[in-house]
């Protein structure tokens, strides 16, 4: 059953309405035991790791697979599948890595080399359509391979044996452990993907599990039901018995729910955030991803005039937006690679503060802009759709960027269309939009997991903008100057300014995120890169006052 439910006022009316909303599903907040209980504002997009590319989908990754290492809670790559350590050739293109031999699928499968050589062959074979195929671009041919230009034997990975893998890249990376840990990286049972094909992961039953928790239930756009895996190596350290989401697009009715003692998590709205000010729930999280204004040149010509591009990009009070709309901690910004996601080699500066950008609000600079494009383009008006998701808080930033819009720039008319999160994924991947609300945040812990997403025939980049300048520094960056990180830094700065001059996206902000998480809730570990966060080690402390977050009083 689909919930939706956009107007809703007052808590116990609106917990009341969502509990019964659900009927057969009470149980989804049901707390007897060790069980974490959350809203989602979105449902994942599928269970088969090659072909995800949505944030949803790799953070429930984190907690039903396990790649060969896993992120700790300072995102640095500690063992998971494998045994320990990579033993690294002088020239560190070769990793040979042995796998731990108690690690098995949930359905007693043991988890061996082989899993991860036909996982990572699927991801990079073309006729796959991985969208996050790019990623597997430092293994050797991988790029070859994904083009049809070689065979997928070719790519860059073989098992040695049971438990031995071997590992050839393209080049160094210095962040090559991390990006182990991402979720296009983990394996996948090749008897189970053999024998579902194309289902393979379209449904709980429909895969199988190697992580911390395995799949129970998934009702499209409704609920998702984890429960400890039985057959995980390291199960005895895993706490809780049970996770369920309740898919809810609606961030008031989430908090009812948290108000009734229904859910341990949730998001909540900057309305909210005022109302819980002194609430030892609320949580506030500033995350390493932007979000942006996608402009596609393909669709809606009109965007491949630059002046344009500029004009709405420094046509928004980002400050405004963030404080009237968000107010959830997020924090107006001009940049494409968001800070925290790569301190500079020996300092203490993050890299995105050493990036100039020209696309501050400034609405003199942004009506200038328009005049030239008006006459460039022989047109006094320009008229284009803004694609959003369909919840109340997106039709509210939508309504906010249409009117600084069409304030700031005469004669230019904004449309609003919200769709489902999945249909606004797939408009932009088949480039059938002109201009779309979209957001990004790093797989590993580079300036590059952004920027590449901008290079000429990357998926990500539909935008249908292309620089051969841009290209040839970030294969400069990434090739000769790999092993020099300070002349690295600087060519990918240099990179950056220059898509940002270019403007064929408009950064607004960067994303924070206010909870109402339950004090009971300890051990949580959130990331920066790849899923948000990582369930394996949280337990429920009732010993904990839910209402006042400290210890309760002995009752003798």
């Amino acid at each position: 059953m689909k919930f939706k439910c956009t107007k809703i006022v007052g808590t116990l009316i609106a917990a009341a309405f969502v509990l019964s909303g659900c009927g057969k599903n009470e149980s989804l907040y049901d707390n007897k035991g060790q069980v974490f209980r959350s809203t989602l504002p979105q449902d994942m997009s599928t269970l088969d790791n090659v072909m995800a590319s949505d944030n949803v989908s790799f953070t429930t990754f984190t907690q039903v697979y396990e790649g060969l290492y896993v992120l700790d809670k300072n995102d640095k790559a500690t063992p998971g599948v494998a045994k320990g350590e990579p033993k690294i050739s002088k020239d560190e293109k070769r990793y040979t890595i042995d796998l731990r031999h108690d690690a098995k699928w949930s359905n007693g499968d043991p988890v061996t080399a082989n899993d991860f050589v036909y996982s990572w062959r699927k991801a990079v074979n073309p006729k796959t359509g991985s969208e996050y195929a790019f990623i597997m671009n430092y293994l050797k041919n991988a790029e070859d391979v994904n083009s049809g230009k070689k065979p997928v034997k070719d790519l860059g990975v073989k098992a040695i044996n049971k438990y031995k893998l071997q590992i050839d890249l393209e080049k160094p990376v210095p962040y090559f452990k991390e990006l182990l840990a991402f979720g296009t990286y983990m394996p996948q049972d090749e008897k189970v993907a053999k024998k579902e094909g194309n289902r393979y992961g379209t449904g709980a039953d429909r895969a199988v599990y190697n992580g911390p928790f395995k799949m129970k239930d998934w009702k499209a756009e409704d609920k998702i039901t984890m429960v400890k895996n039985d057959q995980y190596w390291d199960k005895k350290n895993v706490k809780l018995d049970k996770v369920n989401y309740k898919i809810l697009k609606d961030q008031q009715a989430g908090a009812s729910l948290y108000d009734t003692d229904s859910v341990d998590n949730t998001e909540i709205t900057s309305e909210q955030v005022d109302k819980y000010k002194d609430d030892p729930g609320l949580f506030k999280k500033l995350k390493a991803s932007t979000f942006f204004l996608k402009m596609n040149e393909k669709v809606f010509p009109d965007f491949k005039n630059k002046d344009l591009r500029i004009a709405i990009s420094q046509a928004i009070d980002k400050k405004s937006y963030v404080d009237s709309v968000l107010g959830d901690g997020s924090k107006p910004f001009n940049n494409f690679t968001a800070k925290q996601t790569a301190p500079l080699p020996n300092s203490t500066k993050d890299y995105a503060e050493t990036v100039k950008s020209p696309l501050k609000y400034n609405v003199k600079e942004a009506q200038d802009h328009l005049a030239k494009a008006k006459k460039a383009l022989g047109k006094d008006k320009i008229t284009f759709t803004l694609n959003v998701q369909d919840t109340p808080s997106a039709k509210i930033s939508a309504e906010f960027i249409k009117s600084d819009i069409e304030k700031n720039l005469p004669g230019v008319t904004v449309k609003i269309k919200q769709m489902p999160f999945k249909q606004k994924v797939n408009a932009e991947l088949s480039m059938q939009y002109e201009m779309s609300l979209a957001g990004w945040g790093p797989d590993y812990p580079d300036p590059m997991s952004f920027l590449e997403t901008m290079t000429t025939g990357n998926a990500q980049n539909n935008t249908d903008w292309s620089s051969k300048e841009y290209d040839s520094m970030l294969k400069e960056a990434d090739g000769p100057l790999l092993t020099k990180e300070k002349q690295r830094m600087n060519k990918l700065r240099d990179a950056e300014e220059l898509l940002l001059n270019e403007a064929p996206v408009a950064p607004i902000y960067q994303q924070g995120k206010a909870y109402l998480r339950n004090p009971q809730v300890k051990g949580i570990e959130y990331h920066q890169i790849g899923g948000d966060y990582s369930l394996k080690n949280v337990h429920i402390d009732k010993s904990i006052d839910r209402k006042t977050g400290k210890k309760k009083k002995d009752e003798n």
